[in-house]
Parts: structure tokens; C-alpha cells; sequence
């Protein structure tokens, strides 16, 4: 059984739209993330080429414009980061008008490939993020033995299980499949990318970061408690987010005064890896674990930016506290509009939910916050206040939910 055949990528209307309007796209993501199936199953007809192959990536190297020459139409490149040098000589073909090739690129990790893809390829492609599974994607899978049920302790079982597409469509054992998966591609790409002199601080640099999940990052706390500098520190994050292990949520403050926290906040591209790194393996230890709240958010944040990359959406996504205390979870901006959204993992709503978005609301320009929500872990959907209040994952389509969501919560 594989993925390619089950499940349909909610981002696949997004690739051809960009297909029909770029000779090239560029398809960043994570590795494991679907990248390869998803080029392969939506573009049958171009060739495949896989640059991880020592053999093609020493052809490409050694004569890029006979190695182009092969494939006319274009072609899928995979894993291009490891031969950037391409990018140029793609340029060449793009740019002959005698010529028409479309090139659909893949890329995991590397900070410098942004930058390379931008400058060799400014205004010849249109980039797009894929991240692991939505829910609404997984709900596709029909030959799951054990296929996840819409019921609010089910969550649980998707925070440690995570998300991505190989560990759900064969059903893999996900403390196998993390192990693998850090030794394998994280630690391996880490390597290559940065210095790491010690693997050992870095594993527990892994570790201490999925403890502060869904929190503002303090660099030098981290360097202090693992015994590096905090230069360090942001050179190992900043990788991460450039791997897309990790991403940031940037504060809100645009006109809001001076008292507010200004650092992002970090969350995991995959919360079965959160999970992992922490030691949780079952559905009952999140549920019991201090960091249950924060996985939980990571979840939903993690959702909404799906949601928002696979529309090909720039994310926008903030979130907002001041130095009184005063927070809210997640800001969704759409031009001027702003949609405050509180995260609880509590199956019962509480009125003290209701205050960050209250105090939010009394200090943005009337008219600007739209459709405020809590999203919360128990059964019932509502409105109060004028905000409304909802466990997503219990309606039938979440996607919908989500994509609505992005939209300011319709």
C-alpha cells in the first residue's frame, strides 16, 4: 500500500494553478513530507530525476547542460538543494522562447537554496510549502486498520502519532519511525549544514526545545541550560526553520503601544516529533503531561498554516502578549482584518477563555477584529459574546473548518 494512491493532496489545486501560470515550481518542504509523490502523482508525464542518487547527482555536476538535454519537456528534480548549480542552466531553458519545458524542483533543507531559487529564478517560479498531512487529508485514508475517529480523545492519539504521509499510509510504529527519522535525516542534514561538534548537546538541544514548544524562544536560557553560546543556539534554530523542522510565530504589534513581548514563539512542523523528542509515547501520557496545552496548540497553529500553504497563502500568522500577561494564542491576519483566536485543550469551556480576546479586541481600531474564536477540546459549538466557540475536529470536514478558519473563521 502506498500514499500515492490513497490520498490526494489538498495542496495538488495550488501546484497546477502555479504549473499553468510558471515554468517552474519549486516545492519546499521537510523530508518525508510527500514532495516526491506528490510531483510524481500530478505530473506522470515528466521525468523524474533524484539528485540524492550519487550517480545522477555526479551527471548533473559534471555536465549540467547534457544532463538538461535529456529531458526537453522538463522534468521533476528532486532533492535539487544538492546541486543549486542547476538553477542557473534551468534559467537558460526557461528563457529560450523556442523552448517549452516546465521543471518542477523539490527541496528539504539547505538555507541557501531560498536564496539561490530567487536569484536564478526571479520571476520563473512559484514556490510552494508542503508540510505533513492535514487531518481532513488523513481522514482519506480508507485502509487504515485502525482509521481515526472524530471524537475529542482521538486527538491525543494524533499528537503522538503525528502526521506524516509514510508513518500514517503504511502504518508504521511512530517510536520506530522518529528514531529513524532524527538519525537519519535530521542529525545527517544538521551535519551537513552546520558545525555540530558534540552530538550529544545537540540531541539535548532537540529535546529541550520540544519543552518549550508553543512558547517564546530565549536563546541564552537554552544555551545556558545545554552549555553552549547563544549564538549557537540561533544558528541550530535557524536551521531547523530552514529544514522546516521548526517554524516561529511571529509577535503582533502593529500599533498596539510599546508593552509587548516582541520574541516568536516556536512551534514543530510535526508534533509525533514534539512527542517523541519528549518522551510522550501514548494518547494518555499527553493527556496527563504539563505540555499537553502546548502540543495542543502546536496542533491547531500547525493546521491553520496548512491550511494556509496549501491555498498557496502566505501565512500570517501572529500571535499577541504584553508584558501584563494579557495574550492571545493566534492571530490570523487578512489585509486590515484580524481574527483572534484562543487555544485551549480543555473539554470544558471557562469564561477567564474569553479574556485575552477581550482585552485584544479593546485596543485594536473598531471594525478591524473580525470573527474571534476558541477553539477548545470539548463537544459543543456556541457563541458567546460574540465570539464563537468550537472544537474543529469534531465537525465533518476540518479542512473546511480550517481553510474558513484562514479566512476569518466564517
Amino acid at each position: 500500500m502506498t500514499d500515492r494512491l490513497i490520498i490526494p493532496r489538498a495542496i495538488a489545486h495550488s501546484l497546477h494553478a502555479a504549473a499553468n501560470e510558471y515554468p517552474v515550481v519549486t516545492i519546499f518542504g521537510p523530508r518525508q513530507s510527500g514532495k516526491t509523490t506528490l510531483a510524481r502523482m500530478e505530473f506522470p508525464h515528466l521525468a523524474y530525476r533524484s539528485l540524492e542518487s550519487p550517480d545522477i547527482r555526479y551527471a548533473a555536476m559534471l555536465d549540467p547542460r547534457g544532463f538538461l538535454a535529456d529531458v526537453k519537456e522538463g522534468a521533476i528534480l528532486d532533492e535539487i538543494q544538492r546541486t543549486p548549480e542547476l538553477l542557473s542552466y534551468i534559467q537558460e531553458i526557461v528563457d529560450d522562447p523556442t523552448r517549452s519545458a516546465q521543471f518542477i524542483l523539490t527541496g528539504s533543507h539547505q538555507p541557501l537554496l531560498h536564496q539561490a531559487v530567487g536569484q536564478s529564478l526571479a520571476g520563473r517560479t512559484a514556490v510552494l510549502t508542503l508540510l505533513p498531512f492535514t487531518f481532513e487529508e488523513i481522514k482519506h485514508i480508507k485502509a487504515l486498520q485502525s482509521p481515526l475517529e472524530l471524537n475529542k480523545h482521538d486527538i491525543f492519539k494524533l499528537i503522538i502519532q503525528g502526521q506524516y504521509p509514510r508513518l500514517i499510509a503504511h502504518r508504521l510504529d511512530p517510536e520506530r519511525f522518529y528514531n529513524a527519522y532524527v538519525a537519519t535525516y535530521l542529525e545527517r542534514d544538521m551535519r551537513m549544514l552546520v558545525n555540530i561538534r558534540d552530538l550529544n548537546r545537540f540531541q539535548q538541544f532537540l529535546i529541550l526545545v520540544a519543552g518549550r514548544v508553543g512558547q517564546v524562544v530565549n536563546y541564552t536560557s537554552l544555551g545556558n541550560d545545554i552549555g553552549v553560546s547563544s549564538a549557537t543556539i540561533k544558528q541550530w534554530i535557524s536551521v531547523l526553520k530552514a529544514s522546516f523542522i521548526l517554524f516561529e510565530l511571529a509577535p503582533y504589534f502593529e500599533n498596539v503601544g510599546k508593552r509587548v513581548i516582541k520574541s516568536p514563539k516556536i512551534y514543530f512542523t510535526d508534533t509525533g516529533l514534539a512527542a517523541f523528542l519528549l518522551g510522550l509515547r501514548t494518547a494518555e501520557q499527553v493527556r496527563r503531561d504539563p505540555l499537553r496545552g502546548c502540543l495542543y496548540e502546536n496542533l491547531i497553529v500547525l493546521e491553520v498554516l496548512k491550511a494556509r500553504l496549501n491555498k498557496g497563502f502566505r501565512p500570517e500568522l501572529y500571535y499577541y502578549r504584553d508584558t501584563h500577561g494579557n495574550e492571545v494564542d493566534l492571530i490570523i491576519r487578512e489585509g486590515r482584518r484580524l481574527t483572534p483566536v484562543e487555544i485551549k485543550s480543555a473539554e470544558t469551556f471557562n469564561h477567564e477563555f474569553l479574556k485575552g480576546i477581550s482585552n485584544f479586541k479593546a485596543i485594536i481600531d473598531t471594525g478591524r477584529v473580525c470573527r474571534p474564536a476558541v477553539v477548545y477540546n470539548g463537544n459543543e459549538r456556541f457563541s458567546v459574546e460574540g465570539v464563537s466557540v468550537f472544537n474543529p475536529f469534531l465537525h465533518d470536514d476540518l479542512q473546511l473548518v480550517m481553510t474558513e478558519s484562514s479566512n476569518n473563521l466564517h
